[in-house]
């Protein structure tokens, strides 16, 4: 079974392939190769965000000082 990769893996992933990119090294086909593994890597980088977001609460403490979760 393969290894679920992490947020930290494909952000870091995704910046080795903007600096290759931004160097202009490659042929047309390697870059455009290139730049859809970089949205992969982006859309899952963005997926982690969301669940992450969704996973964060809130404490807030109300006037009378009771901790109260709020979703994020």
């Amino acid at each position: 079974m393969a290894k679920k990769k992490t947020f930290e893996a494909s952000l870091q992933e995704l910046e080795n392939i903007v600096s290759e990119l931004e160097s202009g090294r490659f042929s047309l086909e390697d870059a455009i190769k290139k730049f859809e593994t970089g949205m992969k890597c982006a859309k899952l980088c963005e997926q982690k965000l969301n669940e992450t977001e969704n996973r964060i609460s809130l404490v807030m403490a109300d006037s009378n000082g009771k901790i109260t979760e709020e979703p994020f």
